[in-house]
C-alpha cells in the first residue's frame, strides 16, 4: 500500500458557502462535487488510473467516464444504451482526454441550467421520447450520483498513489 507523504496530501476543501436560495444551494454543491472528482482524476498515473482496485472492476478513469455520460444523459439528452459500459474509458483515451470531456459536459450542462429558472419545470431536452424529470430532481440526483462516485474516487486515488483530500 502506498505511503501518504506530505507531497501526496491535498488541503481538504470544505463544502461551499452557497447563496440563500434553493437553486444556488443545489448548484453550488453539485459544482463543488464536480470540481472535486475532476481534480481527483486529473494527473492520476497510467496504468493504475484504469486498473480495477476492487472486485467489481471499478477504476478511477472509468468513474469519471461514467459521470460524463450521466451528465450528458441528464442535461443534454444523450441516450445511453449500456450503462455498465460507461464505467470504462476507451484504451486510447488519456487521463487528460477523459477529464477534458467531463469538464466540457459539465460546462454544457451548466449552460442548460443557466436558462432554467423554475426548479419544478422539466429538464429541457432535445429528445421527447420520454418524460424529463424536474430540474430539482435532476440536480438532487446528480449531487447523489457525483457524491457517491467522488467517494469511490477518493479511495481509489489513495490506493493508487497516496493522494488524499479534495
Amino acid at each position: 500500500m502506498p505511503s501518504t507523504t506530505p507531497r501526496n496530501r491535498r488541503r481538504d476543501t470544505p463544502p461551499p458557502r452557497t447563496g440563500s436560495n434553493e437553486t444556488e444551494v443545489l448548484r453550488g454543491f453539485l459544482n463543488y462535487l464536480r470540481t472535486s472528482i475532476a481534480a481527483k482524476v486529473d494527473g492520476a498515473p497510467e496504468p493504475q488510473v484504469r486498473t480495477a482496485a476492487v472486485p467489481s472492476g471499478t477504476n478511477l478513469l472509468g468513474l469519471l467516464n461514467h459521470l460524463t455520460c450521466v451528465e450528458r444523459s441528464m442535461f443534454l439528452g444523450d441516450e445511453v444504451t449500456d450503462w455498465q459500459a460507461t464505467f470504462h474509458a476507451a484504451p486510447a483515451d488519456s487521463v487528460a482526454d477523459v477529464v477534458a470531456r467531463y469538464r466540457d459536459a459539465v460546462k454544457r450542462a451548466n449552460d442548460v441550467l443557466d436558462g432554467c429558472t423554475d426548479l419544478g419545470a422539466p429538464v429541457p431536452r432535445p429528445r421527447s421520447d420520454r418524460p424529463a424529470p424536474s430540474i430539482r430532481w435532476a440536480l438532487t440526483h446528480m449531487i447523489e450520483e457525483t457524491g457517491r462516485h467522488a467517494g469511490h474516487a477518493d479511495i481509489l486515488r489513495e490506493l493508487i498513489d497516496g493522494t488524499a483530500g479534495r
